[in-house]
Order: C-alpha cells, then sequence, then structure tokens
C-alpha cells in the first residue's frame, strides 16, 4: 500500500476522532507586571507583544466555547493594559465567543483594566481586586550623584523635556503637571470600568474609584466581580464535557533560559535593579 493510500485509510478515523472530542475552553494566562519595557531581571512580564501569539493562538481554537483569561498582576502601563483588553474585546466579537476572567492572587489596577475586558469576572474569595487609580513612582537619585561628585550633563530644546529627571531636583510645577495626567488616566480608566460593569457595580464612585483593595469576596458585593470561583470550578459548572486548554504568552529570552535576574554588561545593573525593585514594589504593595 502506497503512502497515499495509507493516509486516505486513516482520515476516517482522524475525522471521527475530531468529532468525539468535545469543545474547548482556551484559557490565557496574564501573569505579571504590565510593561512595555520588560527588564532582564523580569521573570513574567504582560506586553501586547507578548500575549498577542497567546490571544491569537486561544481564539483561533477550531473547537472553542470560551477563552478564559487567568489574572495575576498588580497593574503597571495603562496603555498596554489598554491596547491589550481592547484586542481581547476584538476577538470576542469576531469569534463571537464568551470571555471569562479569573483573577488569581491579584488583579489590581490595570490587572483589574484586563479583567474588565472579559463578559463575566470572578475571583477567589481571598482574591485581591480593584485599586481602580493611577499611581506614579520612581527614585530621586540627585543626592546619590552630589555625594560621589559626579556631574550630569543634559542638553534640550524645549523647557519641559526633561521633566521630572530621577538626577535632578523635582520641582513642584512637574509634581502639578503629573497629576494632571493622573487625573486624566483615572477618568479614562473608571469610564471602562463602567462601560464594561455598567449596572453590575452596587458601589458608589467615592468608594470604587480611590484606589482601594478588596477581597475577591467585598469586590463580589461591590459589583466589582460576577462571582466566587475558579476556572475548572467555573467550567465544570459551565462546560462540563470541555477540554481546558492553555495557551502560555511569550516570555523574555533569559527567563525561558533560566537566566532571569542576570545583567550581561556592568554598566546595566544599576538601572535594572531599580526596575526590579520597582516590580517587587509593585507585587509587596499588596503584601505579595
Amino acid at each position: 500500500m502506497s503512502v497515499t493510500d495509507k493516509i486516505a485509510a486513516r482520515l476516517p478515523k482522524i475525522v471521527s476522532d475530531r468529532a468525539e472530542r468535545g469543545p474547548v475552553v482556551a484559557a490565557v494566562r496574564l501573569h505579571g507586571v504590565i510593561t512595555p519595557t520588560p527588564t532582564p531581571m523580569a521573570r513574567n512580564t504582560i506586553s501586547m507583544q507578548t500575549v498577542e501569539s497567546a490571544l491569537t493562538r486561544a481564539f483561533d481554537h477550531d473547537r472553542l466555547v470560551a477563552v478564559a483569561l487567568l489574572i495575576n498582576s498588580p497593574g503597571g502601563a495603562p496603555t498596554q493594559s489598554a491596547l491589550i483588553a481592547e484586542r481581547i474585546r476584538e476577538l470576542a466579537a469576531k469569534k463571537r465567543v464568551p470571555v471569562l476572567a479569573f483573577c488569581e492572587d491579584l488583579a489590581a489596577s490595570g490587572g483589574y483594566w484586563l479583567a474588565c475586558a472579559a463578559d463575566e469576572v470572578f475571583a477567589h474569595g481571598t482574591s485581591l481586586v480593584g485599586s481602580i487609580g493611577v499611581v506614579s513612582a520612581g527614585f530621586g537619585l540627585d543626592g546619590l550623584l552630589q555625594r560621589h561628585g559626579i556631574e550630569r550633563r543634559v542638553f534640550t530644546a524645549g523647557e519641559h523635556k526633561v521633566r521630572l529627571d530621577p538626577f535632578q531636583p523635582v520641582k513642584a510645577e512637574d509634581v502639578e503637571w503629573l497629576k494632571g495626567l493622573h487625573v486624566d488616566l483615572h477618568a479614562q480608566f473608571t469610564a471602562w470600568v463602567r462601560e464594561r460593569r455598567g449596572p453590575k457595580l452596587t458601589g458608589s464612585d467615592e468608594e470604587l474609584f480611590t484606589g482601594e483593595i478588596w477581597t475577591g469576596s467585598q469586590a463580589r458585593d461591590l459589583g466589582l466581580v460576577d462571582g466566587i470561583g475558579t476556572l475548572r470550578s467555573v467550567v465544570a459548572k459551565r462546560y462540563p464535557d470541555a477540554e481546558i486548554a492553555v495557551a502560555e504568552p511569550r516570555r523574555p529570552l533569559l527567563a525561558r533560559l533560566g537566566l532571569a535576574g542576570s545583567t550581561t554588561r556592568s554598566g546595566d545593573f544599576v538601572p535594572a535593579a531599580l526596575a526590579a525593585l520597582e516590580e517587587r514594589a509593585r507585587w509587596s504593595r499588596f503584601g505579595l
């Protein structure tokens, strides 16, 4: 029997096997700080670049009945949060499937922004959810330079080109400018939450949009999540015959090689270390 004949003989069985296989819930892990620029020390980060392929694979599954977002994030860059959320809604509309979000340890700030891209949001009773606000943080290093007799030289065209330079003393007018940005971003964040959660919200604006964080049980009472449950418990109830297929986002090269935390040049150490401290601080604010 030729190779072609063998393949032809097997086709009916392959088609039958596929027909007998059940529906699929495709799950995408969204774990880590949301940032467009992961550092060499970062093990897990979320950005449009790292999650695009995982989202595409998840929504392209041929037996798809729903997509699940597994969220564990302290937040991060608002633009990346918005871009990913918009991409999720675009794919959901194109494929006409429901999206379910599951808040794990933490879905705060940008992490909750991502959760709101789902049609329904679930959390564990002990999850931490919310932090609907905006924050900027950094380090002031001007004293460090002075202590070591280092002079930094910056030349610009445009008087505001180096606002909030960490190597220069902070200026009150720059802080006011930054607060103005925060107000605008906060308004966009709250508008997104209202758009996605709508009448499900039971708390007042003064209660919901202060940057406060709640447990999953409290978040359910406020309408920030729809129920208490995990991926497996909800899927078992909604889609008892479904298989769960997890799509993993791309990880930074050093993380894939098991070298996260390393730097390749001595000159990279200080900025990379500061970035790692900032990433650690994002999690530690929530006791994680």
